[in-house]
């Protein structure tokens, strides 16, 4: 009976000391598990005291700037930096290309236009000037033909050589010529035969009609229409005759001033 107790006892005894051993087991691999997922205590609060914390993830930092100057801003791109010209084949002109073109067309438009101002100022110009000139050889040629008309058209058979060289001094160019021929090959021996004695003088205006007048006129060049009567005296004529005449006397503008280049009867 003592041997059978005995055993009991110690069969119970190694039980309990398994179960015992089983739990610590347990709880230290409980422990391990835990050790690897959570921080240790200790080791937390030393590395706390002995380094910063680093910043969380997502944390937003405020950074204080200088007191003095503070920091300079950062310059804004400008949109132009972000816009890409887009792929161009080859051959086909940029739009760069196609502005520089319009401004050269805009350029050379404008270069004509001004070329064209420039020569149609100095058309109106010079027509302008011409036309003042104009104006005013129109009274000096209609002054010179009233005084030449007197002297290249009378003569007298008492002093021929004298009043032809006051008519060919108031005479130019190719008229000049003739006048010279005619008179000394014609109106001369004729006068001197028969004692001619020719008297013109410039009509004065009647009925309100004017007794010269200028047909045309440019700056050294002019046309008059002079109404003259002539008294011609002779010995072939009783007493004198009197003949009205209309006489366009053609003027031109000399280095002497104006002279007679033509006379024609009408």
């Amino acid at each position: 009976m003592a041997k059978t107790t005995t055993r009991s006892r110690g069969s119970g005894s190694g039980s309990g000391t398994r179960h015992t051993m089983t739990a610590a087991a347990r709880a230290a691999a409980k422990r391990a598990e835990r050790g690897h997922l959570e921080p240790d205590p200790a080791s937390t609060d030393e590395e706390a005291s002995g380094r910063p914390e680093a910043p969380t993830a997502g944390r937003t930092v405020l950074i204080e700037a200088p007191d003095e100057d503070g920091w300079d801003d950062p310059p804004e791109p400008s949109p132009e930096c972000f816009e890409e010209d887009p792929p161009q084949e080859e051959g086909e002109p940029g739009p760069g290309t196609a502005t520089r073109h319009g401004r050269r067309l805009l350029t050379a438009a404008l270069c004509v236009l001004l070329l064209a101002g420039l020569i149609a100022a100095t058309v109106l110009g010079w027509r302008y000037r011409e036309g003042v000139r104009a104006e005013q050889a129109r009274g000096q040629a209609l002054a010179a033909a009233r005084q030449a008309a007197p002297v290249v058209l009378s003569y007298d058979y008492r002093h021929l050589d004298r009043d032809f060289a006051a008519a060919r001094a108031r005479l130019t160019g190719h008229f000049r010529d003739e006048y010279r021929k005619t008179t000394t090959t014609v109106v001369g021996p004729t006068a001197r035969k028969y004692h001619g004695v020719v008297k013109a003088t410039v009509a004065q205006p009647t009925g309100g009609s004017p007794a010269v007048s200028v047909i045309s006129a440019s700056a050294d060049r002019a046309v008059v229409l002079l109404f003259v009567n002539q008294v011609t005296t002779s010995t072939q004529v009783s007493g004198s005759r009197v003949d009205l005449n209309r006489v366009r006397m053609t003027v031109a503008l000399t280095s002497d001033g104006w002279r007679v280049s033509g006379v024609d009867a009408l």
